[in-house]
């Protein structure tokens, strides 16, 4: 099987989900999963979203929230991880007072057609 090398995108963006995401790998030819990190700043709480078809997983790297799945709330700290199945509504709350950053680990890899804002 021949190697494929993916390049990493080390450009940090904000989205309309109220966090910055750096995608580590996103990419159509590794279709199975894809890898980003999130960052939440201090004190704000992402938007009320599922994704639609893709289970995301979160390991915690920096600071600690409370995530959302389904109206069920969990606290979450440096090392934890929870996987949210896919299609259920969710969201996460910096409660620290660093910025909260996570891995979020997509299966399938994630695509914007998938995300499904639930605040409208």
């Amino acid at each position: 099987m021949p190697e494929t090398i993916f390049r990493r995108n080390d450009s940090e963006f904000w989205t309309p989900e109220r966090c910055f995401i750096q995608e580590i790998l996103n990419d159509p030819l590794h279709p199975k999963s894809s890898l980003a990190v999130a960052r939440v700043p201090t004190g704000v709480k992402t938007q009320l979203h599922r994704l639609n078809g893709t289970e995301e997983t979160y390991i915690i790297k920096k600071g600690c929230g409370v995530l959302e799945i389904d109206g069920k709330k969990s606290e979450l700290k440096v090392g934890n991880a929870i996987t949210i199945p896919a299609g259920v509504s969710q969201r996460i709350s910096n409660i620290g007072h660093v910025d909260l950053e996570f891995y979020c680990l997509c299966t399938p890899r994630f695509i914007p057609e998938c995300y499904e804002n639930l605040e409208d």
